[in-house]
């Protein structure tokens, strides 16, 4: 049997009724990023709202990144559809839900339509920007601003959007956006703000501007948790398919469980009504200790265990916390090592920490330790550094503990990469080869690091190769090593004995 590719005309008629109505509905959110997270996220929250008649706004979706052109394309010849199959464990009973989500009015490429993207800020019911470019890219990069050419970084595109909305409506108070970024880093709203106003000063924008900016903008700090899983092994998607009747190549997977807290006033609530559709999204008064938990003990737990994990040939979360060595490191490290670093109650956390474990272990998702991996340079910087500060600025001749300088030295490892016609290419510990992705700039100088040192492991050239990369200004935003001089001593020997006995 021929499976076509997943569009309007595989859906049936009351999906269908849904979808041409969403063709007719205003843009209200316009939505930066094409991945897996925001569409098996915040699309599948919308889509839940828009099926029970609690919202009537459609999204515009572009790609952050150039490298994203081709996702973008293949969602839009889907007809911006695209199915979700949501799998876990729910109040204890094994789930399995597959919806084909259907929330875009439209999907394309800002850097081939950017005068397109520019329109979107004259649309008068745009209303949300929601943004996941990962931690790397909400950040300011400077760069010049032509007209008619498009900005490569998302807050520089973002701040010539909201300059066209400001002209087209001649600076109207009630035309201001909430903007909900979802990367995950703490007071991601203010980062996004800061971005922002350094880009109206560098391209000299009107000070009214900026004003308007500052006061009828809602710049949102937020925090977003679910384990979303994107594309299955082929075996498990050819199986759907055969099922199904139809393909879909941006077919997307997800737990169950999933939080969305909005620092924000709630009368904001009320035009994203997601909450009414019984989706667990909260509006608080203060985020700071529902991203603190999130970051330091899920999310650092995910990174430690992708690097450590990968070094080790192991390829996804749940085989990582099914093998024992590797389990009983990270749930000590985070119990007694990153959970002391927080300042909450530590019963509660440890709570948290096991309902995390839970998740991890959860038999129906497939969550590739490689995927976790990407961009670890500023996820490792967002999610252990500050654990591993909290223990050498209480004494900074001391040691760490042994589970973060276990990950700080798996991190040195897993980037142990020299360049190739694929890319930048590490080995694991049984001489595997595996492909770094991250910051181009930050790879190329971590590999210079090893390089000078190649095919010597005694040591005093790992103390030097250590020494070396704790200085890289530019990496940690401090001299790591001039600060914490003991601290590649500890990091040298781990890495030696990795040397010597694989690990």
């Amino acid at each position: 049997m021929t499976l076509h590719v997943l569009d309007k005309n595989q859906l049936h008629t009351e999906q269908k009724q849904q979808f041409e109505a969403l063709q007719e509905a205003p843009i209200k959110v316009l939505q930066i990023g094409e991945g897996n997270f925001l569409r098996g996220f915040v699309d599948w929250m919308l889509h839940e709202t828009r099926k029970q008649g609690l919202y009537d706004g459609a999204v515009a979706v572009v790609q952050p990144r150039p490298s994203g052109k081709a996702k973008i394309e293949a969602l839009a010849a889907q007809d911006g559809i695209y199915t979700l199959v949501t799998r876990g464990l729910e109040n204890g009973k094994a789930i399995e839900r597959t919806e084909q989500i259907s929330v875009f009015r439209q999907a394309f490429d800002p850097y081939e339509h950017w005068q397109q993207f520019l329109a979107l800020a004259e649309q008068p019911e745009l209303r949300v920007v929601v943004s996941n470019t990962t931690e790397a890219g909400l950040a300011y990069l400077p760069e010049s601003y032509k007209e008619d050419e498009p900005i490569v970084s998302f807050p520089g595109k973002l701040t010539l959007l909201l300059y066209r909305r400001y002209q087209a409506f001649q600076g109207d108070a009630n035309r201001g956006l909430i903007l909900l970024p979802c990367e995950l880093l703490e007071r991601n709203g203010d980062t996004l703000r800061a971005c922002i106003l350094r880009y109206c000063e560098d391209w000299q924008l009107p000070q009214a501007f900026i004003s308007w900016v500052n006061e009828h903008n809602h710049f949102l700090n937020s925090l977003v948790d679910r384990i979303v899983t994107g594309y299955p092994k082929q075996e498990q998607a050819e199986a759907w398919f055969q099922h199904w009747g139809y393909r879909d190549p941006m077919l997307t997977t997800a737990e169950p469980y999933h939080l969305w807290a909005i620092e924000g006033d709630k009368s904001l609530a009320e035009e994203l009504p997601l909450h009414k559709a019984g989706l667990n999204v909260l509006w608080v008064e203060e985020l700071k200790p529902y991203q603190q938990r999130k970051v330091s003990i899920l999310n650092g737990a995910h990174t430690f265990m992708a690097l450590y994990g990968l070094l080790h040939g192991l390829q996804e979360v749940r085989a990582a916390m099914e093998h024992e060595p590797t389990s009983k490191l990270i749930r000590q490290t985070i119990e007694q090592e990153v959970i002391p670093a927080l300042p909450y109650p530590a019963e509660e956390l440890r709570a948290y920490a096991e309902q995390v474990y839970q998740r991890f272990l959860n038999p129906y998702i497939q969550h590739r330790l490689s995927d976790i991996a990407m961009n670890s340079l500023s996820k490792f910087k967002t999610r252990l550094l500050p654990a591993i500060e909290f223990h050498l600025q209480r004494n900074a001749e001391a040691s760490l503990p042994q589970g973060l300088a276990t990950a700080f030295a798996a991190l040195l490892r897993y980037y142990r990469v020299e360049q190739s016609d694929d890319g930048y290419v590490g080995k694991t510990f049984e001489r595997d080869s595996y492909v770094v992705q991250d910051d181009p700039a930050m790879l190329a100088a971590i590999a210079q690091v090893w390089q000078k040192q190649a095919g010597v492991h005694d040591a005093a050239s790992m103390h030097q190769i250590v020494v070396h990369i704790l200085e890289l200004e530019q990496l940690w935003g401090i001299n790591m090593h001039h600060r914490y001089p003991t601290l590649a001593d500890q990091l040298a020997a781990i890495l030696l004995r990795w040397e010597e006995y694989k690990g």
